[in-house]
């Protein structure tokens, strides 16, 4: 296939607008052919700052012959709906993280991949954060060891507002950030998942989503992985600590590519060299630089893909595996009990 892909981005909220267009836009061998949103004066902003079609409802994009791909960056709680709705249209697919909701809601997705050959992969654009990039080239340079333990954590200090403030809708930071971290963690540890346990709060009267969700992980051969998320964390905890038989990693701070891309320029991203990771073996410590991170490989690789059928860099079984630990960490807070995966 040598056109461009001719993609529609559902959704010009905040992940719509500011990550799906914006990376789309800069993807060579994808066009952003239009936009569905709801709201008449949304479209009207589409049109002058995205210069593209506009479409009031999923339907009409559907509907149209030419739209190949369609990104879905519309509430959690929908995405299941919406991407069989897509695929049995004969559209590939894109869905925001989270994937879904449950484990069942992924099979269904899946299945209707599968049965109308299309593609249906999800963004995971912080497979390319650079702190993330730099533990795994620590990890493959042998500089850690055996890797046994890791830490994430993604906090902050007030709810969450919109529509990632409510339940009903699929928000919640577990859902919302933590299923860009539990993805990373599955990569990092790629061993079989024996158990997950959650501990979940909701202690802030705004919200009806956790304050605090704590997931541990246990993969086979005793690894253990530990997720943090809150928003009751006026001073966070480290974003990576990692463990090995030969060293320690701890790196503080986000992935600058967000504040570089919202103020137009995502390629200007650099890490504060005052946020550099330490790694340390016992005797000293040594700062590492950040590697640069690149979101843009994300919707690069979905064109190569399409145009020249290469591997998506996201997976079905890496999809399904994040989905099941999601899944089992939600049943594991409702019933206090480690759930055996």
């Amino acid at each position: 296939m040598d056109d461009l892909i001719r993609t529609v981005v559902v959704g010009y909220g905040f992940a719509g607008r500011d990550f799906h267009c914006y990376l789309i836009g800069l993807a060579p061998g994808l066009e952003l052919y239009g936009v569905v949103a709801r709201s008449a004066d949304r479209r009207e902003r589409v049109r002058s700052e995205q210069r593209c079609r506009t479409f009031e409802t999923l339907d009409e994009a559907l509907d149209d012959p030419a739209v190949d791909l369609v990104v879905l960056a519309t509430p959690n709680s929908t995405h299941a709906d919406l991407a069989v709705r897509c695929l049995d249209a004969g559209k590939h697919v894109v869905t925001d993280k989270v994937m879904c909701l449950t484990l069942a809601d992924c099979d269904l997705m899946l299945a209707a991949a599968k049965r109308n050959a299309r593609l249906l992969t999800v963004f995971q654009n912080r497979r390319f954060d650079g702190d993330y990039l730099t533990v795994r080239k620590l990890m493959s340079e042998g500089r850690l060891g055996e890797v046994r333990w890791v830490e994430m954590a993604w906090q902050g200090s007030r709810a969450m507002g919109g529509w990632r403030g409510r339940a009903d809708m699929g928000g919640g930071r577990l859902y919302d950030l933590g299923a860009h971290l539990i993805d990373q963690l599955c990569l990092i540890f790629p061993q079989e998942v024996e158990s997950v346990y959650c501990r979940m709060r909701r202690d802030l009267p705004e919200t009806d989503t956790e304050s605090e969700a704590l997931v541990v992980v246990a993969f086979e051969g005793g690894r253990t992985g530990v997720c943090d998320f809150s928003s009751m964390a006026h001073i966070s905890k480290p974003r990576f600590y990692v463990r090995g038989t030969h060293g320690t990693f701890r790196k503080f701070g986000l992935d600058p590519q967000e504040i570089a891309m919202r103020a137009g320029d995502i390629d200007a991203a650099r890490d504060d060299p005052a946020l550099y990771g330490t790694l340390g073996d016992g005797a000293t410590e040594t700062a590492i630089p950040t590697l640069e991170g690149r979101w843009r490989n994300y919707y690069e690789n979905i064109a190569d893909v399409l145009r020249h059928g290469a591997e998506p860099v996201v997976t079905p079984p890496e999809m399904r595996r994040t989905i099941s630990v999601i899944d089992a960490a939600v049943r594991s807070a409702r019933s206090g009990q480690v759930v055996k995966v």
